[in-house]
């Protein structure tokens, strides 16, 4: 039991008075003398002992009387928590990301929790609700039903260490303050798990929201598997979590048309694929039709034409296999000696190959340096009769170890990093370990460095090395000194190499990933260039270089689709978004161990348990009620009791 008005029960103390009355007898007595005292005398007695009886029942009464009628005025209560003094702070975590699309025995997991807190949430009480995507601070639920409502999925799915902590900080930093903390999820299985610390101050609830089909069937990624002259073959990967779906139709959409439709059997994972004309710019959409998740059932993607790459070669040697892998379709190759260079080039280009000169001029250096810094690329590869002190002053320039005098030694290229950019995309189908290995006969021994090593020799001192945008071969690539012009690997090393040095748009990007890609435009440093579908209009991060800008984006846009990428009201080409997939695996957490949160799965007994928890009977009625009872004793004593 506590009191609202504690300071009053010090009244109590008052009952002392009428207790040292009752034992210290104030009156007087007066002696009287009788001739015949006997019958008196038991007179006397009787009399005295009921008198006595009568008092100390009248003094118990009054005793009891008083203390009701000051514990009355102390207003006692009884309740779980010390909730009659004490304000009460609400903050609800409802998690609105994609796999609360799943259906539950009521319907969409988020739909019916959002019902269910309007049901159960009194209209006016203060609370504050935070999701991954918005916060609701010191409101009501009627304040912000229509918001509710209208809540939207988010692909920006926080991790619920992260979500717990956003909650907790939305708590004032009073202490005398009753906090309760509804977590409302699905708690599907993510990277990472929830651990929950103790924390005396906060009572957690976790509602746990559950689904009564696991089944889930999704668009997981397309790919281009094949290209020509005249034809694209499309590959789109399927999956599912449990059941066999059977002649799930997929369908192919160009600007809203569709191209084609195809029928697939999926156990695990399937594929089917399209073919669709080259040479064509397609802003594609690809769906399927599932009843559980509904964001994966739909994948975006485009294709743009094709921004031909700007390679320029320095050279005073024979580049007749730099001619034969830069073809026209694909790229703008030009080809200068040092004695015609012209400087100004290298404001267009987007790859420059230093093609075995004997002379490094300091301006060269200096130039291909300032190069690299607007986010060009280059190759350097060594001359048989260089001058070795301009080759170290290029390497310090761009952070490699330096050349050691050539050595006369043949050595073999048997180390393939797989792993690297270059090679790690498709270029082989599996890992050789037993090739026509590429020789040469001289070499530059290079100092160890902080460079990745592309391809070594057989001792692993490196023969293509890169460190950010540069190239460095350790020795020349001519006839005379190798045959690694001869070996179909040097047509994907400087292939990638070309088209890694302009990060062209693929065909979809992840919404929530550091996404980066190049737009080949030549503007002005005021320009801005927009992303826009429809009414959504974003502004991304943009680096400008002399011959293209680099876009950066993560969490916007936030909506799927094809975008267009815009200056000003010109279309310079499209880019496409897609929702992260990993919202689409439908298995969950076992909270059954958790420790420090009561977990339930109904947000109408969290609410019920946390109504009981602070509910306060009051007792000053019942002590009343006693006061008046035993008043009605007392006067029933002093009046019937001789």
């Amino acid at each position: 039991m506590q009191f609202k008005n504690p300071e009053l029960l010090y009244a109590l103390f008052l009952l002392l008075i009428p207790i040292i009355v009752h034992l210290f007898q104030l009156r007087k007595f007066q002696k009287e003398y009788f001739t015949n005292v006997d019958f008196l005398k038991k007179v006397q007695l009787q009399t005295r002992k009921s008198s006595k009886i009568k008092k100390w029942l009248t003094l118990l009464t009054r005793l009891l009387l008083l203390a009701a009628i000051i514990i009355a005025f102390a207003q006692p209560y009884t309740s779980k928590t010390d909730a009659f003094n004490a304000q009460k702070e609400t903050v609800i975590y409802l998690d609105n990301s994609f796999s609360m699309q799943a259906k539950g025995d009521k319907g969409e997991l988020l739909k019916r929790a959002i019902q269910d807190l309007i049901e159960s949430i009194p209209e006016t009480e203060k609370l504050s609700l935070i999701t991954n995507t918005e916060s609701y601070r010191n409101t009501t639920i009627n304040a912000i039903k229509n918001e509710l409502l209208q809540l939207n999925y988010s692909s920006n799915q926080l991790s619920y260490n992260a979500a717990l902590l956003k909650a907790k900080k939305a708590f004032s930093n009073q202490t005398n303050t009753i906090k309760n903390l509804i977590f409302i999820s699905d708690f599907q299985q993510k990277n990472t798990g929830f651990e929950v610390k103790k924390d005396s101050s906060i009572t957690l609830n976790i509602v746990k929201l559950n689904t009564v089909n696991k089944d889930n069937t999704l668009i997981d990624s397309v790919y281009l598997s094949k290209q020509d002259a005249n034809k694209i073959e499309l590959t789109v990967q399927l999956k599912n979590n449990q059941s066999v779906s059977e002649n799930l139709p997929v369908s192919l959409y160009n600007n809203g048309n569709l191209l084609s439709k195809a029928s697939v059997d999926i156990k695990g994972e399937a594929s089917t694929v399209f073919s669709i004309p080259s040479n064509q710019i397609i802003n594609g959409k690809i769906t399927i039709e599932d009843a559980q998740l509904q964001f994966d059932n739909t994948l975006y993607f485009n294709i743009n034409q094709p921004s031909k790459i700007n390679v320029l070669a320095v050279s005073n040697a024979k580049t007749d296999y730099l001619n034969r892998i830069f073809t026209e379709d694909e790229f703008n190759f030009t080809l200068k000696t040092t004695n015609t260079l012209d400087y100004s080039l290298f404001d267009t280009q987007n790859l420059i190959v230093v093609n075995e000169i004997d002379a490094l001029p300091e301006n060269l250096t200096t130039a291909l340096k300032s190069f690299t810094n607007k986010g060009g690329s280059v190759i350097f590869i060594p001359s048989l009769k260089g001058n070795l002190s301009n080759y170290n002053t290029f390497l310090q320039r761009f952070n490699f170890g330096p050349f050691s005098n050539l050595v006369t030694t043949e050595k073999r290229i048997t180390t393939i990093n797989y792993a690297h950019p270059l090679y790690a995309n498709g270029v082989f189908e599996k890992r050789v370990d037993n090739f026509q290995y590429p020789k040469v006969d001289r070499f530059y021994p290079k100092a160890t460095d902080l460079a990745s090593n592309v391809l070594q020799f057989e001792d692993s001192k490196p023969f293509l090395s890169q460190k950010g945008l540069v190239y460095v071969f350790s020795a020349p690539i001519n006839s005379v000194n190798s045959n690694f012009k001869s070996i179909n690997l040097i047509v994907p090393t400087f292939y990638n190499i070309a088209k890694q040095s302009l990060n062209t748009s693929t065909l979809y990007y992840t919404i929530g990933q550091n996404n980066s890609y190049d737009v080949a435009v030549n503007f002005q440093q005021d320009a801005v260039l927009t992303i826009v579908n429809k009414d959504d209009k974003i502004i991304p991060e943009q680096h400008y270089f002399n011959n293209k800008v680099v876009i950066k984006t993560s969490e916007l846009p936030s909506k799927s689709g094809v975008y267009d990428l815009k200056n000003k009201t010109e279309i310079i080409q499209n880019v496409s978004y897609n929702y992260d997939r990993s919202e689409s695996n439908l298995s969950y957490l076992n909270l059954d161990n958790l420790k420090n949160g009561a977990v339930s799965n109904s947000i109408t007994t969290v609410f019920d348990t946390i109504k009981n928890d602070a509910k306060v009977n009051e007792l000053w009625k019942w002590f009343v009620i006693l006061a008046i009872v035993l008043l009605i004793i007392e006067m029933l004593i002093l009046k019937y009791f001789k």
